[in-house]
């Protein structure tokens, strides 16, 4: 029988993190992550490995900014989702490493479980891993075909059986798109859902516009899935508190990004995001945030640091 999903009482907010769009804004991303522990109190963050950062070169592993954000969570008792496989959350979604680009695709399917098994060995101790999640929107096949190609469901099953494998003790998160996602085949193989929230794009034909997609659309999708595949934890793991570009950040005049989020934009994603029913809500933009506050615009980064209350 179907229950329809009661609003939360409280809505509890992390952010999305990343070394990776910390340095396309040419910030410093351990400044920027501990401006987001100690100045907005964030206890909860969705970390990323991007390939390309974590395996420059073949077996030459580089976790040292991974390794100060999770001691870092860990000393303020904080938790982190920690994403694995090659497509990470931030554009062109895929990330692959130079040096294996010109692999077949069972060479770099190799490499992809040989990082993730150094990933999870090196932080499956840690008392600050809540979760793995593997791959980011694995289903959303429309978006970033080119970089990324058709989907491979076995060999996605075969990152969650290693997962599993690796570290029992913890669910798996696989995530899939609010807008357009269908969530049954993200839901079925994850142990935790993970699914986002865009209300505002843009596009050269266009311009600005917003999508009117009803809460209760989400809430229908969420009790379906749930009734069919039964419970599990499930959270809002990307919602869009940054604007919509065609370009990099750092390519776009200040007044545009501003006009593509405002505050009224920033404050209406998160009253509709409150009425999807999700209780935990993982907020994409906080390296966006601190580039602006940086850039003489400190409104966004005042203003989430009232969602953070401890």
């Amino acid at each position: 029988m179907l229950q329809y999903r009661a609003l939360p009482r409280q809505v509890i907010y992390g952010v999305s993190f990343s070394d990776f769009k910390s340095r396309e804004l040419g910030l410093d991303t351990r400044e920027v992550f501990d401006a987001l522990v100690d100045d907005l109190n964030v206890r909860y963050m969705r970390l990323s490995s991007h390939w390309t950062l974590v395996e420059p070169q073949k077996d030459v592993y580089d976790f040292d900014t991974l390794d100060y954000q999770i001691r870092g969570l860990e000393k303020v008792g904080g938790k982190a989702i920690v994403t694995l496989g090659r497509r990470q959350p931030g554009w062109p979604e895929c990330h692959v490493p130079e040096w294996a680009v010109s692999m077949s695709t069972a060479d770099r399917n190799t490499a992809i479980l040989d990082l993730i098994t150094t990933t999870v060995e090196r932080y499956k101790d840690s008392s600050a891993v809540e979760y793995w999640q593997v791959e980011n929107e694995p289903f959303l096949a429309a978006f970033a075909y080119d970089q990324c190609g058709e989907l491979d469901t076995d060999f996605l099953q075969n990152e969650i059986d290693l997962v599993h494998s690796l570290d029992p003790s913890r669910k798996v998160a696989v995530t899939d798109s609010g807008n357009i996602g269908m969530w049954k085949d993200a839901y079925a193989l994850g142990d935790v859902f993970g699914t986002s929230l865009y209300r505002y794009f843009w596009t050269p034909d266009i311009g600005m516009f917003e999508s009117r997609i009803p809460a209760a659309f989400y809430r229908a999708k969420y009790n379906v899935v749930r009734w069919w595949y039964g419970y599990k934890p499930a959270f809002l793991i990307e919602l869009a508190l940054e604007p919509w570009l065609t370009q990099k950040i750092v390519d776009t005049d200040i007044d545009v990004q501003v006009s593509r989020m405002t505050i009224p934009m920033f404050e209406t994603s998160l009253q509709a995001a409150t009425r999807v029913g999700f209780e935990r809500q993982y907020l994409w933009g906080a390296e966006w945030w601190y580039y602006m506050h940086k850039n003489a615009h400190p409104e966004y980064w005042e203003y989430a640091k009232k969602l953070f209350v401890q």
